[in-house]
């Protein structure tokens, strides 16, 4: 099964979450739009893509390896950002207060409630895709509490999350795979009889993306926010904060897989003989197939759901974050040649549902037609999406403000400007 990024987006799968550009102000820098932000976005939707269609890692060399990085760290970046969308609604740099603040709160459980829906909509199409839209959905309602917290709280807080839920996570899914409460709340829960899903279970739990162990990355994405990324000297401590917490994370993995005994045995065991060497940083370890081990707590895979994963795709997350708001300041050429990107970036809650839908449907044609699925792996398909990915944004920013679905999910939050 392949990763989502997600978009979702988290993308939004970005995946993505569209940022409130009614809210920015020309004449506040530090609460305007930042347009490297939206190259961020696009760049994890190219790296969300490279997962769903792009050749197999094992083509090896510069390919293999970009193909392999970007796996699970992308969708780890999607949530990042949708962290930073939580604080631009709610209110950036200084939340909101009285009314604008209520109106901002009814905008966000809007939003969520809507792309929850839409997440279990494509999931319903059934695809190889693992939509991530739903848990951001109830990311976001998790999360809204924290709104009016400083950088430095919700650094800590996102911290302690990183430290302690992947373990208490690791506890309840030993209990769910023990016992069958699991399955007596599913048996009872709204949410699973009307999607088909394990509902509210697999959102917190036993999902590819549990909110218990995303939330780290959403709260660092909120502190993010609350900085005034216009300043170079903010953005390179976000640099060298974001490499100590790769370095830390990558490689205390790689350091603990060695150093403990039968680590490596174990890891390889549990995942029918994956790849134990690489799973101190790359998905190619595969996921353990009947139960999960104790030593899985030191990889450090992408979707490992464990410490040492959360500290190194958040910190590769900061640095790709300080680099694209250093180029769109500092290198205005550049930032011109990078424009599609940014406009993919512009429109990615509508780029990432487009390219579900297109492999939805060309997985039908091309399964008629006989044609093998390793099809859809090949480097020209992929190639071929990212193209017109950047091509419909560019003209479609050209054009309009929002995308597509940008603008709907904007139309949707606003009855909230009715509430006193």
């Amino acid at each position: 099964m392949t990763q989502d990024a997600s978009l979702t987006m988290q993308a939004q799968v970005s995946c993505e979450l569209e940022v409130d550009r009614t809210t920015a102000t020309s004449s506040a820098p530090s609460t305007g739009r930042l347009v490297g932000i939206d190259l961020v976005r696009g760049l994890a939707v190219f790296g969300m893509y490279s997962a769903h269609v792009g050749p197999d890692v094992a083509v090896g060399g510069p390919v293999g390896f970009l193909l392999e990085a970007a796996r699970g760290r992308s969708s780890a970046l999607f949530a990042v950002l949708a962290g930073f969308s939580l604080i631009i609604i709610t209110g950036r740099p200084h939340p909101r207060t009285g009314r604008s603040s209520r109106q901002a709160v009814a905008r966000i459980v809007i939003r969520s409630v809507l792309l929850a829906g839409l997440g279990y909509a494509l999931t319903a199409l059934d695809t190889q895709v693992d939509v991530i839209l739903s848990f951001y959905g109830l990311l976001f309602l998790t999360a809204l509490p924290l709104y009016r917290l400083r950088a430095r709280k919700l650094a800590l807080i996102a911290a302690s999350g990183a430290l302690i839920l992947p373990q208490v996570l690791y506890v309840v899914r030993k209990s769910i795979q023990e016992g069958n409460w699991a399955d007596a709340v599913t048996a009872r829960d709204p949410l699973a009889w009307i999607t088909g899903t394990d509902g509210i279970v697999e959102l917190l739990f036993t999902g590819e993306y549990p909110v218990l162990t995303w939330m780290p990355f959403l709260i660092a994405g909120m502190a993010v926010a609350r900085l005034d990324l216009t300043r170079s000297g903010i953005r390179s401590r976000l640099a060298l904060t974001g490499g100590a917490l790769a370095l830390l994370g990558y490689g205390a993995s790689w350091l603990a897989l060695r150093l403990v005994p039968h680590a490596f045995s174990a890891v390889a065991a549990a995942t029918d003989g994956g790849s134990a060497s690489s799973a101190w940083w790359s998905d190619a370890v595969g996921e353990p197939d009947d139960g999960t081990p104790l030593a899985w707590l030191l990889v450090a895979a992408p979707h490992s759901q464990t410490t040492f994963s959360i500290l190194g795709s958040t910190g590769i997350a900061l640095v790709v974050v300080a680099a694209c708001l250093t180029v769109a300041e500092r290198l205005p050429r550049l930032m011109r040649l990078a424009t599609p990107i940014a406009a993919v970036g512009m429109t990615a809650l509508t780029v990432y549902v487009l390219h579900i839908v297109a492999l939805w449907f060309f997985t039908d044609v091309w399964h008629m037609a006989a044609i093998e699925d390793e099809t859809m792996s090949a480097l020209p398909i992929l190639l071929g999406f990212i193209a017109a990915a950047a091509l419909l944004a560019t003209v479609w920013t050209r054009l309009f403000r929002r995308g597509p679905l940008e603008y709907l999910l904007h139309i949707a939050t606003r009855p909230a400007q009715y509430i006193k």
